[in-house]
């Protein structure tokens, strides 16, 4: 399995993250935010073949082009249309349904189902291309406690930081690999066979294991042979402050983690007027970055406010902190 990633949008401009998922058995596409212009880098069949889309929060740079996602997959029946996002967001994707004139809709269908991820539960409600997106079914809530989407090999966590509204930070990890060590086979007088896949898939119940009319204890085949490694691993964080508070609840989820795409709007000389706006500096996320263990910072979500030289200097700033920091290589940005 592996996961790759892509920043859309330019610097000093919307930004939006494409997350790809290869399990082996599936191939899927993970949105997160639909700032304005930022799908103009996708071909149609990209975005039609997106699985989920994921809003930090509501603001008008984050959502401004989610019409362009809308008109592909409005009457999309394929595949399930699935929007996540902080409280407001199946209220507020609503009014963004009804922003167009419903007359020729009859005969059409299309399910959406988008689901407010609220501190400890989430609660989905469904609109129907048929009904033109007039009714907000109420489909329930469910609890959680930081993993709230289980995908096909993976898992998608999140926790609420604050921006003067509620903004969700997101980690996408791999699940724990699972792998046969071929060289103790020999050890045990086995050879590689069908059995192996048996034997990695923790869903079975069985408590004993036949190869080659010989029985086996699955659980002590297991120590024998079983080598467990954890996956990779990215997060999205972008607008919100960075205080010891939010260091403290961001700290469990981002242990580790092997990419951290994370905002990068002001340099540390405006720390008051970042902490004035609820954002972070480049040194407050390097610091974070150092701080979770993880492997790379990629910045994104840059202000306009200032110039390339800035962009250099900010991202020179962060490397001291935490050298393995860059921008988005298609930026051309990263000395």
């Amino acid at each position: 399995m592996s996961i790759g990633f892509r920043i859309l949008g330019v610097a000093g401009r919307d930004n939006a993250l494409l997350v790809q998922i290869d399990s082996g058995q599936a191939f899927e596409r993970l949105l997160f935010d639909c700032g304005e212009g930022c799908l103009a880098e996708l071909s149609a069949s990209d975005i039609l073949a997106v699985d989920h889309l994921f809003f930090s929060h509501l603001h008008m740079d984050h959502v401004g082009g989610f019409d362009a996602f809308f008109r592909l997959n409005y009457h999309r029946d394929k595949k399930p249309n699935r929007i996540w996002g902080p409280p407001e967001t199946a209220r507020i994707i609503q009014h963004r349904f009804q922003g167009f004139l419903w007359n020729l809709h009859e005969g059409m269908t299309g399910t959406w189902l988008v689901s407010d991820v609220l501190p400890e539960k989430i609660c989905t409600s469904r609109f129907e291309l048929g009904e033109g997106f007039t009714v907000a079914h109420d489909e329930g809530a469910s609890a959680y406690e930081r993993t709230f989407l289980e995908g096909d090999g993976y898992r998608v966590e999140a926790v609420t930081m604050d921006h003067r509204t509620p903004t969700l930070a997101y980690v996408v990890r791999e699940k724990t690999r699972r792998n046969i060590d071929a060289s103790r086979l020999p050890s045990l007088g086995l050879q590689p066979g069908p059995w192996m896949r048996q034997l990695k898939d923790v869903s079975s119940t069985a408590a004993t294991l036949t190869i080659d009319e010989a029985t086996y204890p699955v659980d002590e085949l297991r120590k024998r042979l079983i080598i467990e490694t954890p996956g990779e691993s990215i997060a999205y964080l972008t607008d919100f402050l960075l205080d010891d508070s939010a260091l403290e609840r961001l700290s469990n989820i981002l242990q580790d983690c092997g990419t951290i795409v994370c905002e990068g709007q002001y340099r540390h000389a405006d720390l008051e007027l970042a902490q004035k706006n609820f954002h972070m500096t480049t040194l407050q996320t390097a610091t974070l970055a150092r701080h979770a263990g993880a492997k790379k910072l990629v910045l994104f979500h840059l202000s306009s406010r200032y110039e390339r030289k800035d962009w250099l200097e900010m991202l020179r700033e962060a490397r001291q902190i935490f050298p393995s920091t860059h921008y988005p290589p298609h930026w051309h940005l990263d000395e």
